[in-house]
């Protein structure tokens, strides 16, 4: 009886360990591309394009195309907001934003801080753990925890500068939120909706973001096309 009673308790000690073990972060990464078309479909990926509408309770409503081409690590931001267009580009060691005075357009130098924010905005157009470690980020399985009654594994991304907490739903492998924090800024994003796009992977149509500073959801409806041809003339200061 007592060989019995030791036998189950260590069966029950094994399997409350494996319950507890955490998942490593690439495990992780790879059952998110395998929900989302595959890893072979996202390392084909040499250009994004994002057209976004940007909707909140007290602010005039807005739009964006975002160009990415990831060969390049350049982003292209055309914001318009009642009727005025407004240009940001990062390319190389260069960026610059372009703002309607009259009938031209008056082209300035974006600080350092700018540029760096549109840097890591060229990743999470696509997934912000792209080429982590090329990239100089670390990644770390802080844990299960449960988010709007859904199992969630949370990965903790953090490189120079900036730090993400990454939610993944246990089941799907989708993402779910990603939290970062850049220069003192947290912005939280609950992503839903996911669509398959004509290339094949599947990206979020629906955002809601907030921020520690304006503290006032924001939703981003989203569609997006894959490898479309970047026109040179968009990183022309």
């Amino acid at each position: 009886m007592k060989k019995c009673l030791k036998a189950v308790c260590a069966m029950l000690l094994i399997s409350a360990a494996s319950f507890g073990q955490k998942l490593p972060a690439d495990s992780i990464f790879a059952s998110f591309y395998k929900a989302t078309g595959g890893k072979e479909l996202w390392e084909g990926v040499k250009s994004v394009n994002l057209k976004r509408s940007y909707t909140a309770a007290s602010a005039a409503p807005y739009t964006a195309d975002i160009t990415v081409s990831v060969p390049d690590k350049s982003i292209y931001k055309n914001k318009t907001i009642m009727k005025r267009s407004f240009v940001y580009a990062v390319k190389g060691n260069q960026g610059w934003i372009k703002v309607p005075i009259g009938g031209k357009m008056d082209v300035k130098d974006l600080s350092s801080a700018e540029q760096q924010k549109m840097r890591f905005e060229v990743y999470e157009a696509l997934v912000p753990f792209a080429d982590y470690k090329n990239r100089g980020l670390i990644a770390t399985t802080v844990g299960t925890e449960t988010l709007n009654g859904t199992q969630v594994n949370n990965v903790e991304l953090q490189g120079q500068g900036i730090r993400y907490n990454l939610y993944f739903d246990a089941k799907s492998g989708l993402l779910l939120r990603q939290k970062n924090v850049l220069a003192g800024v947290e912005t939280v994003a609950d992503y839903s909706n996911y669509a398959k796009s004509a290339y094949g992977i599947m990206y979020p149509a629906k955002i809601v973001e907030t921020n520690s500073i304006d503290k006032k959801p924001v939703t981003i409806q989203s569609t997006m096309t894959v490898n479309e041809q970047v026109s040179a003339a968009l990183f022309q200061r």
